[in-house]
């Protein structure tokens, strides 16, 4: 989200005459967007401000400004706490961006309101490099969980019109764009008119030009079967899942208005193993919540052991201000509990993924290729369909689907062999 957000400012800002710069030194605005769900990465924005407004010592005219969730939760306190900041904007204020940059050039101006009736329809975000494109479907959320501060900085759930989410891809799609990502805090519960989830993912898979489309995230208690058969039905439909479960005992998901128990998450995994026995299951999981116990904790373990999923996400849980747990719950598991119960928790799944991904050894899978690989930019580095990253040898051109044979396997990768000639996106694939 935070990706799509900076394209959309990117575009608002592009339309009233700025341009990006990639050298700090030629911007004469600098703006800091940013997510507030762990306490971690507000302290490293707060840091990350400071040592931008020294550059203002030697450029005075130079515009610093936080944009996102971290200014909306902290407030205006931030201004305090930075010296020299100059522009703080909250989530639903990216269009007026110019107006309020202008205005930062004499005083310090902020725009923290909370709009219901703001979509951000009809903009588009500046081009992306590469073959993939973020776009948002929906913004805000209503599921209130305990822990999460998401509804008070962006707000309650909202939803784009179909057509303007289609408008959007279609674009995407004009520019070269070969696999979106569909987002939404719970992207699954989109709804506008008589639209849902469902006839958007009918809609947005015949678009023409499309290899890859995912979304993300879903709440696993807004599934519906018929999103299974859609995706089976549909090859464009990446065989993915990423299903926030967040811990594996029913009391701390009772605890966390999570809406579900183990059971029914774990019935929503057999459901979309059974449509999609291939299906490729991440999640998000959270260790030392509030109260939770050694048996709660051996709970989560159990669960990762029993679905098996081919990634995770650990997160230490962080207290964040305003959310009904850091008014109502001590945060009293002790910091070195929650460091040995993670460091745990990351050791089994990687032996998990590990496992999970030797299966693929020696199959033929089919990978779009993304671009040249970080570590070793003399190849290149893709994704297949159920989201495992793979290495292939040679650099195949970006934004072409390669059908190749897995060779080797690690816990975070499968490596590639004996790539076949590549289709273009422009092309039809062979049948």
């Amino acid at each position: 989200m935070n990706v799509a957000d900076s394209a959309l400012m990117g575009s608002v800002l592009r339309e009233a005459g700025f341009q990006v710069t990639p050298e700090m030194n030629e911007a004469s605005l600098v703006l800091v967007n940013t997510c507030a769900v762990r306490d971690r990465a507000e302290e490293r924005v707060v840091q990350r401000l400071r040592e931008l407004v020294r550059l203002k010592r030697r450029r005075p005219d130079l515009v610093i400004g936080i944009t996102g969730c971290v200014p909306k939760h902290l407030g205006e306190a931030l201004l305090r706490d930075v010296p020299g900041l100059d522009l703080m904007v909250g989530p639903d204020s990216y269009r007026r961006l110019p107006e309020l940059v202008e205005e930062a050039a004499v005083r310090p101006a902020v725009d923290l309101r909370l709009d219901t009736r703001e979509d951000y329809s009809g903009l588009d975000p500046v081009s992306v490099e590469g073959v993939h494109a973020f776009v948002p479907i929906m913004r805000g959320c209503d599921r209130f969980c305990t822990f999460c501060v998401v509804p008070l900085t962006r707000g309650r759930e909202k939803s784009l019109p179909l057509e303007e989410v289609l408008r959007q891809v279609r674009s995407a799609v004009d520019r070269g764009i070969a696999a979106v990502t569909l987002l939404g805090q719970t992207v699954n519960s989109y709804r506008h008119g008589e639209d849902d989830f469902t006839t958007l993912l009918e809609k947005v898979s015949e678009i023409v030009g499309l290899r890859q489309i995912r979304f993300t995230s879903p709440h696993p208690a807004d599934f519906q079967e018929a999103h299974f058969r859609l995706m089976r039905e549909r090859p464009q439909l990446a065989p993915h899942l990423h299903l926030p479960v967040q811990s594996g005992s029913d009391r701390i998901l009772e605890s966390m208005k999570r809406g579900y128990t183990r059971g029914e998450f774990l019935r929503v995994v057999e459901t979309a193993r059974r449509h999609l026995p291939e299906v490729g299951l991440t999640t998000d999981l959270i260790v030392g919540y509030p109260g939770e116990t050694e048996e709660d904790y051996e709970a989560t373990l159990s669960l990762l052991r029993e679905v098996a999923f081919d990634s995770a996400f650990f997160f230490r849980y962080s207290e964040r201000s305003g959310t009904w747990a850091s008014r109502h719950l001590p945060d009293d598991v002790p910091s070195e509990v929650k460091a040995d119960r993670l460091s745990r928790l990351i050791a089994l799944q990687e032996a998990i993924s590990l496992q999970r991904h030797r299966r693929f050894v020696g199959r033929e899978i089919e990978v779009l290729v993304e671009g040249p690989s970080r570590r070793h930019p003399q190849n290149a580095a893709g994704r297949a369909g159920d989201f495992k990253r793979v290495i292939l040898p040679g650099g195949p051109p970006s934004g072409t689907m390669a059908r190749v044979l897995v060779a080797g396997a690690s816990s975070h990768s499968l490596v590639a062999e004996g790539v076949s000639p590549a289709v273009a996106l422009d092309e039809e694939p062979v049948s």
